[in-house]
């Protein structure tokens, strides 16, 4: 089978909606493919997470790259709830897996179908994307589960046909990893898998550019006043805590704003 017959119907087929001439192309799509019975459930994915919120203040959800991070994509939530746990050995029957309730969901539980500790979780949709996208797989970013990680992968869902499965491998034997109803059991985002090959590295001296330079130094210099009047009782940096400039978007030497900065996740929910 070759490459185009794999790749089935264009997203901006005729028959599926393509514009005529004169109307603009539709923006970027992601498209799951129903597998003859419902979906799993979908959604953009939460900036927020339980060690982030049982921070002294929360203060680590004012760490706006971690924030942007965590939700900078979607979700594919577990339906069913259950315990598992690994003897230490390479063979499937290794791990064992027991379901918290008697199951009602018509979700299955996941397997271990390859050995060597890894769980794996079977994703019933179908994905597609935009011809030279792919998908970044993995678990969601920056949530801890003791006991177990997950693995993450490049798929090229421009042209597969196939389905793919959410790995996770447990980091040390007689863990017992607990999984809940309503947890996300996935992440995704959508990559384009041809950029890192056409960047070209480069290594320069800072001093090379002087704006970048000055730019550079009035934000390490002001960082480093403000951490200092910091941990005076009563001053203005105290009072304010933290600084805001990255997260407003704002350079700390000119006060210009930067275009485009973004402060919150944009993944678009998927259709009911």
């Amino acid at each position: 089978m070759s490459v185009l017959q794999c790749m089935g119907r264009s997203l901006y087929s005729q028959d599926a909606n393509m514009p005529d001439a004169e109307t603009p192309p539709p923006g970027p799509r992601i498209i799951a493919y129903d597998l003859g019975h419902p979906l799993p459930a979908l959604r953009p994915a939460s900036p927020r997470r339980d060690w982030m919120e049982a921070s002294p203040r929360r203060f680590a959800n004012r760490c706006l790259p971690l924030t942007m991070a965590n939700a900078h994509g979607w979700e594919i939530v577990g339906g069913v709830g259950f315990d598992a746990w690994w003897n230490g050995g390479d063979q499937p029957q290794d791990v064992v897996i027991r379901r918290h309730q008697p199951e009602t969901s018509g979700r299955p539980l996941p397997l271990a179908h390859f050995g060597a500790g890894v769980l794996t979780f079977h994703v019933d949709a179908l994905f597609r994307t935009d011809p030279g996208v792919a998908l970044w797989v993995s678990g969601p970013p920056n949530a801890v589960r003791d006991g177990i990680m997950p693995l993450s992968g490049l798929v090229e869902t421009d042209w597969s046909p196939m389905t793919f499965t959410m790995n996770w491998r447990f980091t040390r034997p007689h863990a017992v990893v607990s999984f809940r109803p309503g947890e996300a059991v996935c992440w995704m985002m959508p990559i384009d898998r041809h950029r890192l090959g056409a960047t070209e590295p480069e290594v320069r001296r800072l001093a090379d550019d002087p704006a970048l330079l000055a730019a550079h130094t009035a934000w390490r210099l002001g960082r480093d006043a403000f951490n200092t009047a910091l941990k005076v009782p009563g001053s203005e940096a105290a009072a304010a805590g933290w600084q805001r400039d990255y997260h407003h978007g704002r350079c700390p030497a000119s006060g210009a704003m930067a275009e485009g900065h973004l402060t919150r996740g944009a993944a678009r929910p998927f259709p009911l």
